[in-house]
This record gives C-alpha cells, structure tokens and sequence, in this order.
C-alpha cells in the first residue's frame, strides 16, 4: 500500500477498479482539521482527468506495469502505432491516453510501453528530446543583454520560450517533464 506521504507524480494506482496516473498533487493543512491531499489523475483507460481530496494518511493500491521499448510509428485518426523493437509486435493506443506525451513523440523515436496485463495502458518518454524548431521570431543584436526569451513552434507542435539566438531550423534539447528548452544541439 502507498501512502499518501508516498505520492509521486507519474505514479499508477488502483483507485476503485480504476487504473489512474498522478498528474499533480498538494498537501493542505488548514486550522484545526486533519491534513487533505488534493490530487488530479488521469484514467488511463478513458483518459478524463478529475480532481479528487482524501484524507492525509490515505491509502492506495499500486499497480505493477510492464515496460516494453517500443518505437513511435505514426499517429492516425486519434490512435497512436507503436512497435515492439524486438518480437516486431504492434500496439495501438488512443492518443487521449497518454495526454500531453504526444507534444514529445516523433516518427521512429524509441520509447518505453507501460503495459497491465497485456493491455497498453501509457508511455514512458526519456527526460529528454530533441526537437526541430519550425518558426520563430528572429532575434536582434544587442536583444541579449537582458538575457530575454521568445517563443518558438517545435516540429510536433509543441511552442517553447527559447534563448534569442534559436532560428528556425535549429535543433533543442527539451525536457520531457516541464517541456523547457534545455540547450541547442544542432
């Protein structure tokens, strides 16, 4: 059982039936009542988010998932094509399920498969991707010496705020997990 001092975003638990990602969660403590945690999840069946309160000290059932590296094929008409880089095996899954991974994946990209008793349930990006810059304003001389950003379109749609001296064509390392712009690598 894991606690709700035990909580981590990413996390899979069994809430009711349910197989649930932790999105986001808070502790509150207010006057003389007990201690709440506020968490948002998402099913990973339906992939709705909702926001839940439980009482600190609650407990949850985690759920034990498999990993398989898989490689992104192509999205098409809502449902994301992976494959299996070693029996070849594809998976299907829907894109609602893996809620904002989809701004990190490209075609040929290998990544990890979570899977629950066979069954795709969610994805595991690297902490890391490169992506292409697509369009963003150019940047002046002299705009630098405040150490000023603008915002720049990646090739999957994802837009970031990039150091002045990014032009299109560039390609950025992109932290998966807060989707900023870590460093230019070509």
């Amino acid at each position: 059982m894991i606690d709700t001092g035990d909580l981590r975003k990413g996390m899979t638990l069994d809430w009711d039936g349910r197989l649930v990602k932790v999105i986001d969660f808070a502790h509150n403590k207010q006057g003389r009542g007990s201690a709440q945690v506020r968490l948002t999840v998402r099913d990973l069946r339906t992939g709705s988010t909702t926001q839940h309160s439980v009482q600190a000290g609650y407990r949850f059932t985690p759920v034990r998932l498999e990993r398989q590296h898989v490689q992104y094929l192509y999205g098409e008409g809502g449902h994301l094509h992976f494959m299996d880089t070693e029996t070849f095996d594809q998976f299907v899954l829907d894109e609602s399920a893996i809620g904002d991974a989809i701004k990190y994946l490209k075609e040929n990209d290998t990544l990890d498969l979570l899977t629950y008793d066979g069954e795709p349930i969610d994805v595991e990006l690297p902490t890391a991707v490169n992506l292409a810059v697509t369009e963003t304003e150019p940047g002046f001389k002299g705009d630098t010496a405040t150490g000023g950003t603008k915002p720049a379109t990646l090739e999957t749609g994802l837009v970031v705020n990039v150091p002045l001296f990014v032009n299109a064509g560039d390609v950025l390392k992109v932290d998966t997990r807060t989707g900023e712009y870590i460093e230019r690598v070509g």
